[in-house]
């Protein structure tokens, strides 16, 4: 599979390669959605929390005698039903989290890089960097790929000044090639993929690499 290189000014360059295995897949929604929902469940915090009535704290004395009043019978004012009362079956501090087969996260993240490359929002940029480390230098830059809207960037490497500079872009997400999101990479709008990271996605992704998976 063939497509097109462009510099940082939008312009054609080069064509690439990019490994069929790894870009050109049917689209497995079933493992999409099953990634995404585990992200999202890992990255719940699980601290809400409520008091049952052992944990309210007031008198465990009757408000009122039993009988006599007219009313109805009543407990301790920590009873769930009384103003102020504990809480029946209310939430407690949990872990939502829990772990998925390392194929499955692998075959979202293809399946999610194909459906990309088949609805045309990704384009592989040359490698560049922002020595500056200023937002305005990133955002003038990624202006030559469009309008802003949601991106995610897949840079090569832990690039710090990138990083640095695309810290306060709210549209724009960076992802190194090695540990893709796919939350992010599904709901970006415009994915913009370097071309090292490219290469490096060929071998990281492909067929050599399910093989050594699958001898370990």
């Amino acid at each position: 599979m063939n497509r097109t290189v462009y510099s940082i000014d939008g312009k054609e360059l080069r064509k690439i390669d990019l490994d069929e295995t790894v870009f050109g897949l049917p689209i497995n929604e079933d493992v999409i959605w099953y990634a995404i929902n585990n992200e999202l469940a890992n990255k719940r915090q699980g601290n809400a929390s409520t008091k049952d009535r052992g944990e309210v704290h007031g008198s465990n004395a009757k408000p009122f005698k039993q009988k006599g009043t007219g009313r109805a019978r009543r407990g301790d004012k920590k009873s769930p039903i009384m103003v102020g009362g504990g809480v029946i079956f209310g939430p407690k501090p949990r872990d939502f989290s829990y772990s998925i087969p390392k194929k499955a996260k692998r075959l979202a993240i293809k399946s999610i890089l194909s459906l990309k490359v088949q609805s045309d929002t990704l384009k592989i940029v040359e490698d560049f960097s922002v020595d500056s480390g200023k937002t305005k230098d990133l955002a003038g830059l990624l202006q030559n790929f469009g309008d802003p809207e949601r991106t995610v960037l897949i840079l090569k490497d832990d690039d710090p000044k990138v990083k640095r500079a695309a810290a306060n872009i709210p549209w724009l997400s960076y992802l190194s090639y090695k540990r893709l999101r796919a939350h992010d990479l599904f709901y970006g709008r415009r994915v913009l993929l370097l071309e090292t990271a490219a290469k490096n996605l060929n071998d990281f992704y492909g067929p050599k690499a399910a093989a050594e998976e699958a001898v370990q």
